[in-house]
């Protein structure tokens, strides 16, 4: 039978809870019971055998439809019994629910829990048992099947709770509950004592049917030792289940009709009942117990005694670390105070040298311009010299030549010619002076006319100059007047990183403070190298100054020296950081290759520097190479702009005292001096380019002309002989054969070309004359011995008939 619980009044949806506490479920149940019993008289009366088959028939149907749904149900739980009373109507197959559980009470398996279908069916069947005195009917009616759903969202209990709360001031309605009430015929007085005392016993009947269902399952233990099982101290109680203690039987059967109980008996799992006799005790027993206790105490007692001193040992290392570290963290933190200081310190020295760094830079530009203004302006005036001379002794020489800039009215050739007049004056002036200085100090015998430097300046060049350089030196005093001593001196600086190295060499170390140093004292030792110029015979040695012997013995303490310090290495790298580019700076625009006193100083320092500091001032440093280069580059400008070889006929040379001879002789001998000054280098230069600067581009391109100009005689010889001693003997020393270097065969053909002269200019004169011609030729075969040129020399000897070859080339 299907209720449907609609009223058109309220049109409420409502769904069907499963608790048995419910009222609605309490009502229903109540007509259910009046309906039943009535046609339940009927049927004992009246059926016969016969009128069972078809509702036996229709209940293997409703079998049928119940293992369809039962699938259904266990898969989906209670979802699936939520269901709107308003589609109840309109599913008529859902009244094969209630059945479908019922028959599936009794595939229960052991063991399995029971979901709430299950549970709500089981109970439906109890009471419908009792209702029927014990008996359930196995040919029930399809029709008569009933399925009661009961809402999990029923509203009602929230209604009633909601109208417990609220003040009503209107008159109540009856409610539904109470309607059908009145139609079943019971009073609500009646109908509440009626369900809260079925409450009681339908609550009394659940909780012994559960203890009841868990008296019945079975505990299986898991099987022990029989050394366990016959200890000593045994209690009966543990290998006892629950079923033994009430007297009920090892077997899983599931409540439920006998027909299905009866096709469940085959699946039942028995068990033994365990036995209650206890297993008799020994001595021999108890002793091998108390035995086997004994060792496994003492394993353990060993075990806990090896755990208990390794806990020990780790307890006394904890504390000998703790007092370790304690006893250390009073220098870690002095430590970090003194490079927190430190830190300090180098940031505001940073600081103030990235202020006055600039202003250092500027100084040191503008002194390095005063020198080049004065070293370029005595060059332009020996230029201009040269080119005056030139045009004033010069045979092919013309107006144009003499002034090219002229115009056509010839109004600046009055300026030109003053011009000249007045350089002439200042330059023969000069001239004189020299030459009366040579004769105060007895050298003027041995001078020759241009083996002397023509530096001299005027008075007020020098006054323009000192000024300058004066302002210079008073503004670079003024650089650090706002700045303590400490961030200035060198001796403080060098103090505060002594400080470091001598308390913390490892974060010393680490933080590459001897890398940094030079870099830190650079500005301040360019600025007292500001007027140093090695040119100059006054200027200091650079070892001589503070700042050289300040940083001397820094980082040679007596302690042993670390591999690797870069400390040891401090004055060599300041020398190759700011001694070789400030001497780079001075060969480039200062110093004068025409010099022989300004070229020996510069040899002499830069000798000093390669010999001193061979770990920097060598051929792969980069510095070193850029002072070489400034030199090489210096010699060929020198070589280019500077020599000039006149060429006059013969017979203008004849007079010894002319302007032209003078001139000539003036440029011959500036020209050899400047091969000397450029073969001073030998040793600092490679021999290759030694030779191709003084040999192919000097003495091959102007002297060797001058040779062939010159009278062969004499004068011709000691010239020779003046080139010859320029020439390092280490070029000649080492040579094999009888050949001198190839750059020299031309200077070897000219000697043997004076010597022929000689020979043939002898030929007819006096036997003094030939005497000295011979005597001459002796002097050239020496001087072919002394270059090697010892093919040169037999041919000589050959063919002027000279027998002492031999002692002339050892002599040499």
């Amino acid at each position: 039978m299907f209720f449907n619980f609609s009223f058109k009044e309220t049109e409420e949806v409502f769904k069907v809870k499963k608790s048995s506490y419910s009222k609605k479920i309490v009502k229903q149940l109540k007509k259910e019971y009046k309906e039943d019993l009535e046609k339940s008289k009927v049927r004992t009366e009246v059926n016969s055998p016969t009128d069972v088959e078809p509702p036996l028939e229709k209940t293997g149907q409703i079998k049928d439809i119940g293992q369809e749904d039962g699938t259904a149900n266990s898969e989906h739980g209670e979802e699936e019994m939520e269901v709107e009373s308003e589609k109840e109507e309109e599913k008529p197959k859902a009244g094969g629910a209630f059945s479908s559980a019922l028959s599936s009470l009794n595939v229960l398996r052991p063991g399995e829990i029971p979901d709430a279908a299950f549970i709500h069916a089981a109970r439906k069947k109890r009471q419908m048992a009792r209702e029927l005195g014990d008996f359930t009917p196995v040919d029930s009616e399809p029709g008569k099947g009933r399925l009661v759903r009961e809402d999990e969202n029923d509203a009602s209990d929230d209604e009633d709770d909601d109208e417990k709360r609220r003040i009503v001031f209107t008159v109540k309605e009856k409610s539904q509950r109470q309607k059908i009430a009145e139609e079943i015929g019971i009073e609500g007085s009646d109908d509440e004592a009626l369900v809260a005392g079925e409450q009681d016993e339908e609550l009394s009947r659940w909780e012994q049917e559960q203890i009841r269902k868990g008296i019945n399952i079975p505990q299986v233990q898991p099987s022990q030792p029989a050394e366990v099982n016959n200890l000593y101290y045994q209690n009966t109680y543990q290998t006892l289940s629950y079923g033994s203690s009430y007297g009920i039987p090892y077997t899983y059967a599931a409540y439920g009709s006998s027909e299905t109980k009866s096709q469940k008996t085959d699946n039942t799992v028995p068990f033994k009942t365990p036995s209650n006799e206890m297993t008799p005790v020994t001595i021999d027993l108890v002793k091998k117990q108390l035995k086997d206790r004994l060792d496994s105490m003492k394993e353990l007692h060993k075990a806990n005694r090896q755990q208990y001193e390794k806990h020990q040992q780790s307890r006394e290392d904890s504390t000998k670390a703790i007092e370790r570290l304690e006893g250390s963290s009073g220098g870690i933190g002095e430590q970090y105070k003194f490079l927190q200081e430190m830190r300090g310190y180098v940031q505001d020295l940073l600081e103030c040298f990235s202020e006055k760094v600039p202003l250092i830079n500027e100084l040191e530009s503008a002194m390095h311009q005063l020198y080049k203004q004065r070293a370029s302006r005595l060059v332009q005036r020996r230029q201009d010299d040269i080119k005056d001379e030139s045009s004033e002794f010069s045979s092919h020489s013309n107006k144009a030549l003499m002034a090219p800039n002229l115009e056509s009215f010839g109004r600046d050739r009055v300026i030109y010619q003053e011009q000249v007049k007045r350089r002439t004056a200042e330059r023969e002036a000069r001239r004189a002076r020299r030459r009366q200085g040579r004769e105060q100090t007895g050298k003027m015998a041995d001078h020759l006319e241009g083996l002397s430097s023509d530096d001299e300046e005027t008075s007020t060049d020098v006054t323009n100059f000192n000024m300058e350089r004066d302002r210079i030196l008073k503004e670079s005093s003024k650089v650090f007047e706002d700045v303590l001593e400490s961030f200035y001196s060198i001796d403080c600086i060098k103090s505060q990183f002594e400080a470091w190295r001598s308390k913390y060499f490892a974060s010393y170390k680490d933080a590459y403070i001897g890398l940094c140093l030079p870099k830190l004292f650079n500005p301040l030792i360019r600025l007292q190298l500001l007027i140093w110029t090695p040119l100059e015979g006054k200027c200091r040695d650079f070892e001589t100054m503070l700042w050289f012997e300040s940083l001397l013995f820094y980082g040679c303490e007596e302690q042993e020296q670390v591999k690797d310090d870069a400390d040891i290495s401090l004055l060599p790298t300041i020398v190759e950081r700011v001694v070789l580019p400030k001497l780079t700076v001075i060969s480039e625009n200062i110093w004068d290759p025409f010099s022989t006193t300004q070229t020996s100083r510069m040899v002499a320092i830069v000798q000093k520097l390669v010999d001193g500091y061979p770990s920097v001032v060598n051929a792969e440093n980069k510095n070193t190479q850029m002072l070489l280069k400034a030199l090489l580059l210096r010699m060929r400008r020198t070589l280019d702009d500077d020599v000039f070889m006149p060429l006059y006929p013969k017979n203008i040379l004849e007079n010894k005292n002319s302007g032209p001879y003078l001139f000539f002789q003036r440029q011959f001998w500036s020209s050899v001096k400047l091969l000397g000054n450029f073969l001073q280098w030998y040793g600092i230069l490679s021999n290759k380019t030694l030779q191709e600067l003084s040999i192919d581009g000097l003495l091959n391109r102007y002297i060797l002309m001058a040779f062939q100009n010159s009278e062969c005689g004499e004068d011709s010889i000691k010239k020779a002989q003046s080139v010859i001693a320029c020439f390092p003997k280490q070029w000649f020393a080492n040579l094999k054969g009888d050949k001198t270097i190839p750059q020299l065969e031309n200077f070897c053909r000219y000697l043997v070309h004076l010597a022929d002269t000689i020979y043939r200019n002898s030929i007819g004169c006096s036997d003094v004359e030939k005497r000295n011609a011979r005597e001459h030729i002796k002097q050239i075969i020496k001087l072919l011995a002394s270059i090697r040129a010892l093919d040169h020399a037999v041919t000589v000897a050959n063919d002027h008939n000279v027998k002492e070859l031999k002692i002339l080339i050892e002599g040499k």
